[in-house]
């Protein structure tokens, strides 16, 4: 099968790198795993040596039509569809999520599964190096991607994966990511629109300071901003990286009482 460079396709063969993808799972034999982009089902024998059934959605009408034949026997389904349309609701309760995926939709995915009614167990992707390491970021080092991932899962990250390992080679390496969803919500008196609102207008001007970017992305004055930062006791001169989720939920609790 020809690449299809459009879709961002790179294929995995290396067994030992799509083990430790699974691996990471911690995937039990009564788990129902819902792959995206299975490609050639390099990644999706593994799934299926380790699962009780894979529900593999492939953009790719071709792949998707050649895929089934591949495992005769085995509890496969294969739907043809773009992921970002996929109904999650469809999946039973506590299902794990394994993909290698394209690396311009990562973000969009990575929103679709977090904020999910019914939301995986755990989302384990391959994904490139740069934007795993978002995901998991600590204070000093936060963006909204990480912020949005880490309010809904306890992120960590995998093993990094040479571009060499694919074929073709992407640009960059790639990274495990690891996303096991929180059982409680992180947000309990703060709603997640006003959440959002207030780290939007944070990273509005990420390279200004924190009483700066928040007075423009809020409408207000640069005093007002630092009132609000005083009393979230929150230091006056850092930029909206720096903070933690507890330091956006006690901001958001005096910008939205």
């Amino acid at each position: 099968m020809v690449n299809n460079k459009s879709l961002g396709q790179h294929w995995l063969k290396d067994r030992t790198v799509l083990a430790h993808i699974a691996d990471c799972a911690n995937i039990q034999p009564v788990d129902t795993i819902l792959e995206i982009g299975p490609g050639l089902g390099t990644l999706t024998s593994e799934l299926l040596r380790r699962s009780a059934r894979v529900v593999a959605v492939e953009f790719d009408s071709e792949l998707a039509r050649k895929l089934p034949a591949q495992f005769p026997g085995k509890n496969l389904e294969v739907v043809t569809s773009d992921i970002l349309s996929f109904d999650l609701s469809v999946m039973p309760p506590s299902y794990v999520v394994v993909a290698n995926i394209p690396y311009y939709i990562t973000s969009k995915i990575v929103q679709m599964l977090m904020t999910a009614a019914n939301k995986p167990r755990v989302a384990v992707l391959l994904v490139q190096k740069e934007v795993a390491q978002r995901l998991a970021a600590k204070p000093g080092e936060m963006s909204i991607l990480g912020i949005s991932a880490q309010l809904f899962a306890d992120v960590t990250l995998g093993d990094i994966v040479p571009a060499s390992f694919f074929t073709p080679p992407p640009k960059v390496d790639s990274q495990v990511v690891i996303l096991k969803m929180r059982e409680t919500p992180f947000l309990t008196d703060v709603s997640e629109k006003d959440f959002f609102r207030v780290v939007k207008a944070g990273f509005s001007e990420k390279r200004k300071k924190l009483r700066s970017s928040l007075a423009g992305g809020l409408k207000i004055s640069k005093s007002e901003a630092e009132d609000l930062l005083e009393r979230a006791q929150i230091n006056l001169d850092n930029r909206a990286e720096a903070l933690s989720l507890d330091d956006w939920v006690n901001l958001t609790r005096i910008v939205a009482p």
